[in-house]
C-alpha cells in the first residue's frame, strides 16, 4: 500500500511562537500592569486544622491604601469541579495551613501583603490527619462533617460519609478470588510517596473586573478558560455570556492550572471594590503553600501468576492523598483505578480506588493524572516477581504486555486502533539501553552500573461529552486565520493545529496565523487543555473547519470556472481542476466572494467552522467500573541507566530512554521536546521531589531552596527518544495523545535500576540518598 505523501505533518516545522519566546517579547499575565488597578493578597491559615473562632480585621484596616477586606462569611458556600466541598474562603474551619482565610485588596500589592500580616484569627485546634493511612483509620479525626451533604457536580464520585473517604472507585472484572486460589506465585507489594509541587515557572495569576453591565472580565493563568465560566456560572449565579476569560500564553502550568482557584476568590475581591480591576498573584511561597498541590499516594498491588509465568490475577489499593478538599483528585481516583494493571493482561482484576482527605494542601491534575504513581507502583512489582520467577524482567513484561484482543480493567476491548504496540515500544527500549540481561556491572573505579525499565499506558481521561471547535477565517490576501480555545502552556500545540490546517488545506505554514491568547467571547468552546486531549480534540476540529472550508471554496470556485464542485480540489492557495491543474482561480481572488465583472457578487467570507467531540465513551459502573472511558490507550516504554556510589549513596543518571506509540507524530522535533521535558520532570519527582511536613501538618520546604528539584547539571547526560507510529483511524491523520506521556515511566524506571544497584527493594519516592540508606542499613 503506497503511502499518502504529506508536506508538513510529520515534518519538524519550527514552532510559531519560537522567535516571540527566544527573544523575550512575550508577555504574561505577570507582566499586565494598568493604571487604577487594585491589588489583591489573602491572610492564610497557620493551622491545618481548626474551628475558627473569630477573625479580627481591625489594625488590617489601619494600613493605608486598603480598600477592603473580605472574609469567608461573604460567600459560605463550598464549590469545586467534581465534588462542590471547599469554599473559597476558609469559613467556619481551616482544614490545611495556609488555606486562605481573608483576601485583602489595596493599592499596592506592598500594603495589600502588610494588611494580611495583621488580621488576627482565633482558633480551637482539632487534631491534624497527616496521613493517608491515617485518614484511613476508623477512629480517624473526621475532616469533612459534611461529607454527605455536597452537592456532586458529576455522577461518577462517590463519598462516604462519616469517613475521610471522598470518593471510592471500584473494579471488579472476572472472578478475582478464584483465580488468586489457583495462582503458582504470588507477590505483594506497598508504595508510597508525598504530595509535591507543580513548580512551574510562571506562578498563578488572575485578575477580575466586573462591568456596570453586570459582565465578568477574567484574565487568568489557566488551562481551563471554560470551566472558569462554569464556576462562575454554577456557584456565583452569574450568565454564562456574561463571564469573558481571556487567557496568554502560558509559563508553564503541569496540570496545575486545570484547577480554578484564584478566579473565584478575584472576583470576591472585585466584588468588594465595586467591580475595579484586581489582580491577585501569588508569591512562590503561596503558589507553594496555598495553592493546589501534585497528589500524594499509597499503593498496595497483589499479583498472581500461573505455571507458564502469565499474570492471571491482580488486586490493587490506591489511597490517593486528596489534601483537605477533593478537587481533581477525586477525577485522579478514578483515572488510576480504570488503567490499574498498567499495560499488561490481567482477566481478574480487583482495585479499590480512594481519594483521601488529610490536613495537607488540597491536590489537583498534575502531568500524567494519577499514572506516573500507579506506574511506579505496578512496574516495581513487575520487576521484584521477575526475580522472584528468576526470570529477565523484559522478557516477562514481553510475556504478559497487552494487545489488541485483550481487554482493560473496566472491559473495553482492544483493538488494533485503539491500542499501540506495546512489545514493539519494549523491544526497541531494550536495543537502546543495550540490555543484555545483566542489570549490574562495576566499574573500573567500584562505582556500579545499572539499567532499570518501564512500560507505562494511559488513555485520555476525559468528560464523555468532551469537545473542542475551530474557525479558520480567511483574510483578503488568502492566508488563514486559525481561532480555537486550545490553551498554549508551552506544549507547542498551536504550532501543531497550524500544521493539521496547513496540511488539510494543502497550504505552507506561513499562511496560517493562530491567535495565541484565547479569549472566550470569540474562540468556540473547548472542555479543557488537559489529558493529552488537545491534539486529539482540537485536532479533529480544525480538520473539520479546514473541511467546511473547502466545501465553500469549490461552491464559489466552481461559479468563477463554471464547472462542477466535483470537478475541483483545493491546494497551494489555489481552487483549480483536477483533471487540469493550470486551469484554476487563486484563493485570495474568491474568500470574499467572488465578483463578476459586472460588479454583481456571489458568495462572501469563507470562515470554515469545525467542532469534535467525544464518541462512544460510557460511564463507569459504580459497582464494577465497567464502560468505556477512553478514546484510545497510547502506550511505551522507558528505561534508565545509572551509576551508584556505594560510599556515598549517591548516584548519576547516565541514560534515559523513551520509545512511545503515539500513534502519527504531526511534528517530530515538538514530540521530542515533549518526551525530554516529560522524562525531567519524572526524574526530577522520582530524585527529589516531596512536601516535607512536620506533626502539624505544615510544610517544611516551601521554597526552591529547600525543595529538592532537580537542578541543571543532574539531568541525564543522554537522552534518547524514539516513536512507534501505529496510526489512531480516530486520531488526526492518525495521531494519538502524547503530552503527559514521557513523564510516566520514568520514576519506576530510576527505582528499578538503584534497586539492582543498591540490591535493595526502593518502593518509596522520592530516591533520595538518605532513603536510600534508610533502606538499605536501616530497613525503614
Amino acid at each position: 500500500m503506497q503511502k499518502e505523501f504529506r508536506k508538513t505533518v510529520g515534518t519538524a516545522e519550527q514552532r510559531i511562537d519560537a522567535v516571540e519566546k527566544s527573544t523575550g517579547n512575550v508577555k504574561y499575565l505577570g507582566d499586565k500592569l494598568i493604571t487604577g488597578m487594585l491589588h489583591a493578597k489573602v491572610a492564610t491559615s497557620t493551622e491545618a486544622h481548626a474551628r475558627i473562632k473569630s477573625i479580627d480585621t481591625n489594625e488590617a484596616w489601619k494600613v493605608p491604601g486598603v480598600r477592603a477586606i473580605v472574609t469567608g462569611d461573604t460567600f459560605p458556600f463550598p464549590i469545586g469541579p467534581i465534588l462542590a466541598d471547599r469554599p473559597p474562603i476558609a469559613f467556619d474551619k481551616v482544614r490545611y495551613y495556609g488555606e486562605p482565610v481573608a483576601i485583602i485588596v489595596a493599592d499596592y500589592p506592598y500594603q495589600a501583603k502588610q494588611a494580611a500580616s495583621k488580621i488576627v484569627v482565633k482558633y480551637e485546634k482539632l487534631p491534624v490527619v497527616n496521613s493517608v493511612e491515617q485518614a484511613f483509620q476508623e477512629d480517624a479525626p473526621i475532616i469533612h462533617e459534611q461529607l454527605g451533604q455536597y452537592t456532586k457536580i458529576i455522577d461518577n464520585v462517590y463519598p462516604v460519609p462519616g469517613t475521610n473517604i471522598a470518593s471510592h472507585i471500584k473494579i471488579r472484572k472476572g472472578q478475582f478470588g478464584q483465580a488468586w486460589a489457583t495462582c503458582k506465585d504470588t507477590i505483594t507489594a506497598t508504595y508510597s510517596f508525598n504530595l509535591s509541587d507543580h513548580a512551574a515557572m510562571e506562578t498563578r495569576s488572575a485578575t477580575v473586573e466586573i462591568n456596570p453591565d453586570g459582565r465578568v472580565i477574567v484574565h487568568s493563568t489557566s488551562q481551563s478558560p471554560f470551566t472558569i465560566k462554569k464556576i462562575l456560572n454554577q456557584f456565583f449565579n452569574i450568565e454564562v455570556g456574561k463571564v469573558i476569560v481571556h487567557i496568554p500564553m502560558l509559563g508553564g502550568a503541569f496540570g496545575g492550572k486545570g484547577a480554578v482557584q484564584l478566579e473565584p476568590l478575584a472576583y470576591l475581591a472585585s466584588s468588594a471594590v465595586g467591580g475595579k480591576l484586581v489582580k491577585l498573584q501569588y508569591e512562590r511561597e503561596e503558589d507553594m503553600m496555598t495553592a493546589p498541590c501534585h497528589i500524594g499516594f499509597n499503593a498496595t498491588v497483589k499479583l498472581g501468576v500461573n505455571e507458564e509465568g502469565k499474570l492471571l490475577a491482580g488486586q490493587y489499593t490506591f489511597l490517593i492523598e486528596a489534601g483537605a478538599y477533593s478537587d481533581q483528585a477525586a477525577g485522579i481516583t478514578r483515572a488510576a483505578a480504570l488503567d490499574c494493571t498498567g499495560p499488561y493482561h490481567i482477566p481478574n482484576v480487583w482495585c479499590d480506588s480512594y481519594c483521601m482527605y488529610t490536613n495537607h494542601p488540597y491536590a489537583t491534575s498534575f502531568r500524567g493524572y494519577g499514572h506516573p504513581e500507579l506506574t511506579f507502583a505496578i512496574e516495581r512489582t513487575m520487576d521484584q516477581l521477575a526475580k522472584q520467577l528468576n526470570v529477565d524482567p523484559i522478557e516477562f513484561r514481553l510475556l504478559n504486555a497487552i494487545k489488541p484482543g485483550h481487554s482493560t480493567p473496566t472491559q473495553s476491548v482492544l483493538t488494533e486502533n485503539n491500542i499501540g504496540d506495546t512489545a514493539k515500544c519494549m523491544i526497541r527500549a531494550k536495543e537502546l539501553i543495550e540490555w543484555n540481561g545483566n542489570q549490574t556491572t562495576v566499574t573500573e573505579n567500584g562505582k556500579i552500573r545499572a539499567k532499570g525499565v518501564s512500560l507505562f499506558w494511559k488513555t485520555s481521561t476525559t468528560s464523555t461529552n468532551a469537545q473542542a471547535g475551530a474557525v479558520l477565517l480567511f483574510e483578503p490576501d488568502g492566508t488563514v486565520k486559525l481561532s480555537c480555545a486550545a490553551v498554549e502552556i508551552g506544549q507547542g500545540t498551536k504550532t501543531i493545529l497550524a500544521q493539521i490546517a496547513a496540511e488539510r488545506l494543502k497550504m505552507n505554514m506561513k499562511d496560517i496565523h493562530v491567535t495565541m491568547e484565547v479569549n472566550t467571547q470569540y474562540n468556540p468552546h473547548q472542555w479543557r487543555t488537559v489529558a493529552s486531549s488537545t491534539t486529539f480534540l482540537a485536532g479533529n476540529a480544525v480538520l473539520a473547519a479546514a473541511d467546511d472550508a473547502i466545501r465553500q471554496l469549490k461552491k464559489i470556485g466552481a461559479v468563477a470556472l463554471q464547472c462542477s464542485e466535483n470537478d475541483l480540489e483545493v491546494g497551494n492557495s489555489r481552487v483549480y481542476l483536477r483533471s487540469k491543474p493550470t486551469y484554476g482561480i487563486d484563493i485570495k481572488t474568491i474568500c470574499l466572494g467572488y465578483k463578476y465583472p459586472n460588479g454583481h457578487t456571489v458568495g462572501g467570507q469563507i470562515i470554515g467552522t469545525g467542532v469534535h467531540v467525544q464518541r462512544q465513551l460510557t460511564e463507569m459502573d459504580k459497582d464494577t467500573g465497567f464502560g468505556d472511558p477512553g478514546p484510545w490507550w497510547s502506550v511505551g516504554a522507558q528505561a534508565v541507566e545509572i551509576e551508584w556510589d556505594e560510599q556515598n549513596y549517591t548516584y548519576e543518571i547516565l541514560k534515559a530512554i523513551t520509545v512511545m506509540d503515539g500513534g502519527t507524530i504531526i511534528n517530530p522535533m515538538t514530540a521530542t521536546q515533549q518526551m525530554r521535558g516529560g522524562i525531567f520532570l519524572g526524574l526530577s519527582i522520582a530524585s527529589g521531589e516531596s512536601f516535607e511536613f512536620n506533626d502539624k501538618g505544615v510544610i517544611q520546604n516551601p521554597d526552591f531552596r529547600t525543595y529538592q528539584l532537580m537542578r541543571f547539571g543532574e539531568q541525564p547526560k543522554e537522552y534518547i527518544v524514539e516513536f512507534v507510529e501505529t496510526p489512531n483511524e480516530d486520531g488526526p491523520f492518525g495521531a494519538r495523545g502524547i503530552g503527559e506521556y514521557g513523564v510516566i515511566g520514568a520514576a519506576s524506571a530510576l527505582a528499578n535500576s538503584l534497586s539492582s544497584a543498591t540490591k535493595t527493594e526502593l518502593n518509596k519516592l522520592p530516591l533520595t540518598p538518605e532513603l536510600i540508606w534508610q533502606t538499605r542499613e536501616v530497613g525503614q
